[in-house]
């Protein structure tokens, strides 16, 4: 049986080495639900892609330069969605829990008179989540860049850049405490981010 299951990743990393942009050494992708311009997604060192993930680096737009990059060391949970039209990064050492939802861009909706579904995808910006950071459960990132070594709330939905060293929570999500680099203490702040005596 653990014979069986060494062949599975042998095949598994030699078929992505293959199909994807980049796609690096102990590397592993646990039976992805679906993978969509596979040649715009380059994957680092060591990083496990957890069950069902949906990664895409999909140029919808015309992008020539359309591209998800996933770090090295980084642990991404079960039923992810990453939907990059323009640019995705996730740096390095990640690590996000189950069912979260990463994209660079939206459904437009500006037009009343059709519907969504036949309106042009809208891009928003580039993305990315800086070192060490840690996505909490169901939470979304929509074109918005996170610091290294934050920590974004289960539920959390992101739609402005978050500093270093900072907790987010909330819908929108806030920053309800951030790292005082003068006390090397964790502190409580005001949605602005500005220390609470």
């Amino acid at each position: 049986m653990r014979y069986l299951k060494v062949i599975k990743i042998r095949f598994v990393q030699f078929y992505y080495r293959r199909v994807l942009g980049k796609f690096g050494s102990h590397s592993y992708i646990d039976a992805a639900l679906r993978i969509t311009g596979a040649a715009n997604i380059f994957i680092g060192n060591n990083t496990y892609i957890g069950y069902k993930a949906w990664l895409a680096g999909d140029d919808i737009n015309g992008s020539d330069d359309c591209k998800l990059q996933i770090g090295n060391h980084v642990s991404l949970g079960n039923f992810n969605h990453i939907y990059a039209t323009q640019s995705i990064i996730i740096e390095d050492y990640v690590l996000t829990a189950d069912k979260i939802y990463i994209s660079d861009n939206l459904h437009s909706y500006e037009d009343i008179n059709t519907p969504i579904s036949l309106q042009p995808i809208k891009q928003v910006a580039p993305v990315v989540i800086g070192n060490g950071s840690w996505i909490g459960e169901n939470a979304c990132i929509i074109g918005a860049k996170v610091g290294k070594n934050c920590v974004v709330g289960a539920n959390a939905v992101v739609t402005k850049d978050v500093p270093d060293y900072c907790v987010v929570a909330g819908i929108p999500a806030i920053i309800i405490k951030r790292y005082c680099l003068e006390t090397n203490c964790w502190k409580k702040t005001s949605a602005e981010g500005k220390f609470i005596d």
